[in-house]
C-alpha cells in the first residue's frame, strides 16, 4: 500500500555557536545539494558591498525603512549590532514555510528566543560547540584572530555557552564530517514531525493504493 499524499509545512532551522566553533562551513556544507533548504535572508541597515545585491544577500533598508517595519510587526526577530540593524522579514519566512520549504538561520541565542516566541512549532534549534574552551581558543588562534579579538570572543562564547540548554540539539564539532552528519540527520528528523506532516489523502479502507 502506497504511502498518503503529504504536505509539509516547513521550519525554520536555526544554527547558533560561538565565533570559530565552524558553523559557517558547516552551514555551507548543509545547504550545498539540498534544494528544499535555503539560508534566510536578513534586512539591514548597513550599505550593500561590492557584488551584494538586494534581496539575493540582503533586504537594505534606510534606518527610517528598518524602524517602520519594527513599529508594522513586520520582524520575527531583530536586532542592532555596531550601530547597524538586522532583522528577519516575517512576510518572507511565512511565504517559504507556507510552501514547504525549510530556512537555514544564522543567528545567536538572542535572535532563537525571538524567533522561538514568533514560530514556536516551526523552529528547530542547534547549538554548535567545540570539545573545549581550550580547543575553541585554539582555532581562533589558528584563524589568524589577534589577541583582542581572541579574549573579547572567548568572553561571548562563555555567555553563549550558558545558553546552550535551551537549545533542542547540540552537535560537537570535533570532527567535520561527523557534526556534518549529526545536522543533516537533525534536519531530517525534523522535517518527519507528526506536526510537519499534514495527510492530505487517506486510502479508502480496502484500497489497494
Amino acid at each position: 500500500m502506497n504511502n498518503p499524499a503529504t504536505t509539509r509545512r516547513g521550519l525554520c532551522l536555526v544554527l547558533a555557536a560561538p565565533s570559530g566553533a565552524g558553523k559557517t562551513s558547516l552551514s555551507r556544507a548543509l545547504l550545498d545539494g539540498d534544494d528544499d533548504l535555503t539560508l534566510s535572508i536578513s534586512a539591514t541597515t548597513r550599505t550593500a558591498r561590492a557584488g551584494e545585491r538586494d534581496g539575493e544577500h540582503y533586504f537594505f533598508k534606510t534606518p527610517a525603512e528598518f524602524a517602520a517595519m519594527i513599529e508594522q510587526d513586520a520582524f520575527l526577530e531583530h536586532a542592532t549590532v555596531f550601530g547597524r540593524s538586522y532583522g528577519t522579514p516575517r512576510a518572507h519566512i511565512e511565504e517559504r514555510l507556507a510552501a514547504g520549504k525549510d530556512v537555514l538561520f544564522d543567528i545567536d541565542w538572542q535572535g532563537f528566543r525571538q524567533l522561538r516566541a514568533a514560530l514556536p512549532s516551526d523552529v528547530v534549534g542547534v547549538f554548535i560547540r567545540t570539545p573545549s574552551l581550550a580547543d575553541l581558543r585554539a582555532r581562533l588562534i589558528v584563524r589568524g584572530d589577534d589577541a583582542a579579538a581572541i579574549a573579547r570572543r572567548m568572553a561571548e562564547a562563555e555567555t553563549e555557552l550558558a545558553h546552550q540548554g535551551e537549545f533542542d540539539f547540540i552537535v560537537e564539532n570535533h570532527d567535520f564530517d561527523i557534526a556534518l552528519a549529526d545536522l543533516r540527520a537533525i534536519l531530517r528528523a525534523s522535517r518527519l514531525m507528526t506536526r510537519r506532516v499534514i495527510p492530505t489523502a487517506l486510502p479508502h479502507p480496502g484500497s489497494s493504493a
